[in-house]
């Protein structure tokens, strides 16, 4: 029994899918925010399957002999997402490590010889030992008829489309359904209030919304890419979404979660939301009757409340690429670096004029009040002036006009208050001319 909310990582696993090179790619999931027809078409590992012929895998081997285990309630958890590791990665570095484990929490053993382990077991010099039935495992995962699976009972309907079109359909005829991808939201909602989910869209498997699309001008990443497939390609084009993904939740929440999922729940601490708006990114929704594509702007209008009616589907993402005079940030606080939910959260945007002074502005929040939002009396006081300390100390205080921010189990109001005038400070700190 774990923490089921995908926290603690002793139910992770790892899922194989066919590459499309007649190979496995794999990941490694938390079990408990998976529900089981997402399993269609994939190959499930467990820590019981790496045994291999009554001899341990080397990630377990490595456990045992760098004494990576005490109490024994992680270990399976960790020895998972180090077979991951071990399936993707040779030779890998100390972040590589760190960051394949920070889905993983340990209580008593301490992480240094955890780490010590996963570095010693992933030197293998690209000789795998549990590639003995991955040919076969492949070709059998290539078998399997994609249609979609309509699972009904008298108190419950679940339907994993297969195409876009059949998606659209149902939730034509289902206005009501709950969108799922990636769950790794919505599954809090049966592990954490055990509640009954009476009717269920499942659009994880549609191929039509894991394409990515790069011009000149801009990117497309569909709707239900997960968030780690498209983290190496952000870097370089957009630093300030890489920066925010990469302390976005865990591994095994990157390798389901999705740009449509963060998206749709329109939570007022969601991770994406701030710097997506910062650039000027477009939402991409579609319904039997057609598409439209709305400015991120103008896409949240409340509490976990946006434009999107009841018919239509979250398709895509395009965000534009940005002038080189354009400076976007992202920022998070949060109790922790890894695997935690922000108590505030930015993403800023400026322009400079060529005499050093602001053209264009955004200060975009998260966490600070019912849905994300713009400082508009700040950024407002702040256009046409220089760019400089005086200014900007000048318009913290009007920070506090734009905002009112709750108490909660995270933070207080006067803490979230503090946080969002020193964002912007630190904000200015980072891109000074001075």
């Amino acid at each position: 029994e774990g923490c089921a909310e995908g926290d603690c990582g002793a139910c992770t696993v790892v899922i194989g899918e066919p590459d499309g090179n007649d190979k496995i790619k794999y990941k490694a999931v938390d079990s408990c925010l998976y529900f089981l027809p997402m399993l269609h078409g994939k190959q499930l590992i467990t820590v019981e399957n790496l045994q291999s012929q009554e001899k341990l895998h080397p990630v377990q081997e490595a456990m045992v002999e760098y004494h990576g285990s005490q109490c024994g309630f992680c270990t399976p958890g960790f020895v998972m997402s180090m077979f991951a590791l071990y399936k993707n990665h040779d030779h890998p570095s100390r972040d590589v490590i760190d960051d394949a484990l920070t889905g993983n929490l340990c209580r008593c053993t301490g992480y240094r010889s955890i780490v010590e382990a996963a570095a010693h077991a992933c030197v293998h010099d690209g000789i795998d030992v549990f590639t003995g039935n991955e040919p076969h495992i492949a070709a059998m995962l290539q078998t399997i008829t994609h249609t979609s699976l309509n699972l009904t009972t008298s108190k419950q309907k679940y339907y994993r489309a297969a195409s876009l079109n059949e998606a659209l359909q149902f939730k034509a005829e289902h206005p009501q359904a709950l969108v799922i991808s990636g769950a790794t939201d919505v599954a809090l909602r049966v592990t954490k209030k055990h509640e009954l989910l009476e009717t269920i869209l499942d659009i994880s498997g549609l191929a039509e919304l894991k394409e990515i699309d790069e011009n000149d001008d801009h990117l497309i990443v569909g709707a239900g890419v997960p968030l780690n497939d498209i983290l190496p390609q952000l870097q370089l084009m957009f630093p300030a979404l890489y920066d925010i993904l990469r302390v976005f939740g865990s591994p095994q929440v990157r390798n389901v979660a999705t740009f449509g999922g963060n998206l749709g729940t329109a939570s007022p601490i969601g991770d994406l939301l701030p710097v997506l708006m910062a650039y000027d990114a477009k939402i991409i929704l579609e319904s039997l009757h057609g598409r439209r594509k709305i400015d991120m702007h103008q896409f949240i209008t409340g509490y976990r409340q946006t434009v999107r009616q009841p018919d239509e589907l979250i398709t895509a993402v395009k965000i534009p690429k940005l002038p080189k005079n354009v400076i976007i940030r992202s920022y998070k606080i949060s109790k922790r670096k890894d695997l935690d939910i922000s108590t505030v959260s930015g993403g800023f945007r400026l322009e400079l004029n060529a005499d050093g002074k602001v053209k264009d502005i955004r200060l975009t929040y998260g966490g600070m009040a019912e849905m994300t939002k713009r400082a508009l009396k700040t950024e407002s006081f702040l256009t046409g002036k220089l760019w400089n300390r005086e200014n900007v100390e000048a318009a913290i205080p009007l920070i506090d006009l734009e905002f009112r921010p709750i108490s909660d189990a995270r933070s207080g109001e006067e803490f979230r208050k503090v946080a969002a005038r020193n964002l912007l400070l630190k904000f200015w700190l980072e891109n000074s001319l001075q």
